[in-house]
C-alpha cells in the first residue's frame, strides 16, 4: 500500500480495530474485509503466520505493510506484543439482526445483561465463537464492538454475531436467566433455541430482564462463595449446553 497511514485515517470511525497479530488472523479466518493492516516487523509477523496460521499466510503477506515502529504506535491505543494492527469494515446490523432473529436456532444466543467491563465482555464473545453460539447480544450502554472488547475477543467478533439491543427487543426464544436463586443448571436441559442471560459484574439482572425470564438457573457452587467471573459463568453455561441433557443432581 502505497501511503498506510492516510488510508488508515481515512478508514478511522468507520472500521474496527484489530489490535494485534491473532486479532487479524482469527478476523481473516471468518471472512472479515481488512481495507488496510500495519505492522513494525513484517519479517516477524510473517514468521508467526508460518508458526500459527500457515492458513492465512498467503493473505497476510499480501496485506500486511511494514511501517516505523513510531508510526505503528501512533495508530493503536495501546501497542501489541505482536506490532500488527489492520481495520476491519464492521458487519452489516441487519445482517446480524436477520442471523439472530432466524429460527430454529442450532444454538444459544449468549445475552450480557448491562455489562460494566469491556475485557469481560470480550472473553464472552471468544467463549461464544468457540462453543459456536448464535451470537453475543449485550444490553445496556457497553459498546460490544469498542476497540478493549475486539481486543479481549481476539478478533472473533467475526466468527458470531454480536450485537447491541433494548431487553424488550431481545431475539423470540426461551430465556434462562442464570441467577443464584434459580434451580441446579445440572438438572436443566438448555434447549439449542435458548437466550442464556447473564448479569452484569456488580448489580447481577435488571428487573426487566428477570421479569422477561421464562426459568431461573443456577451455577454449582461453594457455599460462602460470592460468584463466579463472568467469562467463567457463560463457559461453564454453554459447557452444560453442550452436553445436550440434564444429569442429577
Amino acid at each position: 500500500m502505497s501511503d498506510p497511514l492516510r488510508a488508515w485515517h481515512g478508514l478511522t470511525g468507520t472500521c474496527v480495530l484489530l489490535d494485534g497479530f491473532h486479532a487479524l488472523k482469527h478476523a481473516l479466518r471468518f471472512g472479515a474485509e481488512v481495507p488496510v493492516a500495519v505492522t513494525a516487523d513484517r519479517a516477524a509477523a510473517l514468521a508467526l503466520a508460518d508458526a500459527l496460521a500457515p492458513d492465512v499466510r498467503d493473505t497476510l503477506d499480501a496485506l500486511l505493510t511494514e511501517v516505523p515502529r513510531a508510526m505503528y504506535a501512533s495508530l493503536v491505543p495501546r501497542p501489541h506484543p505482536t506490532e500488527v494492527a489492520a481495520l476491519a469494515v464492521r458487519p452489516a446490523r441487519e445482517a446480524g439482526l436477520a442471523r439472530l432473529a432466524r429460527t430454529p436456532r442450532t444454538a444459544p444466543v449468549v445475552v450480557l445483561d448491562d455489562p460494566r467491563n469491556l475485557g469481560n465482555a470480550g472473553a464472552v464473545i471468544r467463549l461464544a465463537a468457540g462453543f459456536g453460539a448464535t451470537g453475543v447480544v449485550t444490553t445496556g450502554t457497553l459498546d460490544p464492538w469498542h476497540p478493549a472488547v475486539v481486543r479481549g475477543g481476539a478478533g472473533l467478533h467475526f466468527a458470531t454475531t454480536v450485537e447491541r439491543l433494548a431487553v424488550g427487543d431481545l431475539p423470540a426464544g426461551p430465556l434462562y436467566a442464570l441467577d443464584p436463586e434459580g434451580e441446579d443448571i445440572r438438572g436443566t436441559r438448555l434447549p439449542d433455541g435458548a437466550l442464556l442471560a447473564f448479569g452484569s459484574e456488580r448489580s447481577g439482572l435488571s428487573p426487566e430482564l428477570r421479569a422477561r425470564a421464562d426459568h431461573l438457573v443456577a451455577l454449582p457452587m461453594r457455599p460462602q462463595v460470592s460468584s463466579y467471573n463472568l467469562a467463567t459463568s457463560v463457559a461453564m453455561t454453554l459447557y452444560h449446553w453442550s452436553l445436550g441433557a440434564p444429569h442429577a443432581v
